[in-house]
């Protein structure tokens, strides 16, 4: 079965192996921290313009630091997972994350634009080491054919982080009488503390770990021996070893062809590009949400906003991440990803043409459309990919996140008088998301 096809895989167990219950839920969890840290990035940036007083471009420098990290700490990431295993690169993203997180208390009493934005850069490297190392750890912990159902699931614990951002940052960071002087530092210190616990927690614990070993077989009836690859899940102490996150794939010698390169697979390559522009639709319609409420509707204050972004747009989004999963058990993964490029296409021209309350309900429903999109065109990017190449790729797209830093910048200049012009740019990365599903359904 193909990762295309999904036809007829309706049971849980089919998305998630019993025996792998336990560890896709542990690692599943580490999706709610960064969904918690990007997301309350989004309170922070109309927080520093009003407390800060500063442009609009220039508080996206809030959103540039941590997606400026993701670029830098892509590949080390990926070489730390490549020699020591994905356990590792968890909890060296979880340390840094803590530490980043609890430079924030400093940060407060100084008020200084660039340290916080320091602190901001450690959070993003931190949050890169557990992306590159959470994504294809969950995509390849079951069957090729469920990768994108799994993936979907364990980001709807990320739709949770989203929607707990904002609604701890508007009540924390919006809470003063006048709307702008509540503590900074008091959200990043909690998260800090839980985050180096979780940290010290996987650092107790057993992980499987995957590994390609090679295996000779005897070709019965051949003539001849042949080599194959057996993609296992072996645990750290070596105790305990169980066989299957993909059958035993045989080589050239065995009959069939070895797995693609990377630079080789234009799915690959058209997939990193995608996911470039969605993370920078993403992240810029996150980081001006509050903003184009407020503009829109200038009776609606900041914290009121910052709400609307919580249970609103955050909520659809981790409504969409279940409704993905259920989905892609049903419906090809591309064709589910063409509409919902579609879709936010749709809601972001009437959120550049339209007025009012309407052009909010079009800002809100994006969220619905996105929900579904990172997880989707991750899980297709590494298909057909072998254990090793998966891990360089998945560097490759974590680093290709690095969109979020340019987005935000852009819609700050474009928008800086009327910030409803800055979302051409959401607009047209989405269309490129929508040509990347349409070539997968070639």
């Amino acid at each position: 079965m193909s990762l295309l096809d999904f036809h007829g895989i309706n049971d849980m167990s089919k998305i998630v192996d019993k025996k792998n219950l336990f560890s896709f839920a542990l690692v599943a969890s580490l999706f709610f921290f960064w969904g918690f840290a990007h997301s309350i990035l989004d309170i922070l940036n109309k927080h520093f313009q009003d407390a800060l007083v500063i442009s609009k471009w220039r508080s996206a420098l809030v959103q540039a630091m941590v997606y400026g990290g993701y670029f830098i700490m892509a590949l080390p990431a990926g070489a730390i997972i490549r020699k020591w295993g994905y356990k590792v690169g968890v909890i060296t993203g979880l340390m840094l994350y803590g530490i980043g997180a609890l430079l924030f208390i400093p940060g407060e009493s100084l008020m200084s634009f660039e340290f916080f934005l320091a602190c901001l850069f450690v959070i993003g490297c931190g949050l890169t080491c557990l992306e590159t190392a959470a994504n294809p750890y969950v995509a390849v912990l079951g069957d090729e054919a469920t990768a994108p159902s799994r993936l979907n699931l364990a980001q709807s614990l990320n739709g949770l982080g989203w929607i707990v951002g904002p609604l701890v940052g508007g009540l924390v960071v919006f809470s003063g009488e006048d709307g702008n002087s509540g503590s900074v530092s008091l959200p990043y210190a909690v998260i800090g503390v839980i985050v180096l616990i979780v940290a010290f927690v996987f650092s107790r614990i057993q992980l499987p770990e995957i590994v390609e070993q090679q295996t000779s077989m005897d070709g019965e009836g051949k003539g001849d021996k042949c080599t194959g690859a057996d993609e296992s899940l072996i645990y750290n102490d070596e105790s305990l070893i169980y066989n299957k996150v993909e059958d035993a794939r045989e080589k050239a010698a065995c009959g069939s062809k070895a797995e693609p390169s990377l630079w080789h697979s234009s799915v690959f390559v058209f997939g990193l590009v995608a996911l470039f522009f969605y993370v920078a639709a993403q992240t810029g319609i996150n980081s001006f949400f509050i903003n184009y409420v407020t503009e829109k509707v200038p009776t609606v204050s900041s914290r009121t906003a910052a709400l609307l972004l919580s249970f609103g747009g955050m909520g659809l989004f981790f409504v969409g991440r279940l409704l993905g999963s259920w989905l892609m058990n049903r419906i090809q993964a591309s064709k589910v990803l063409l509409a919902c490029a579609i879709g936010g296409i749709l809601c972001m021209a009437y959120v550049i043409l339209g007025s009012g309350i309407s052009a909010l309900v079009a800002l809100v429903l994006t969220y619905l459309c996105e929900a579904t999109m990172f997880p989707t065109i991750f899980a297709l990017s590494l298909n057909g990919l072998g254990v090793n190449e998966t891990k360089r790729g998945s560097s490759f797209l974590i680093m290709s996140i690095v969109g979020g830093a340019i987005a935000p910048v852009l819609m700050g200049v474009i928008g800086e008088t009327n910030m409803a012009i800055g979302f051409i740019i959401p607009l047209i990365c989405f269309i490129v998301i929508a040509l990347f599903a349409c070539k997968l359904l070639r």
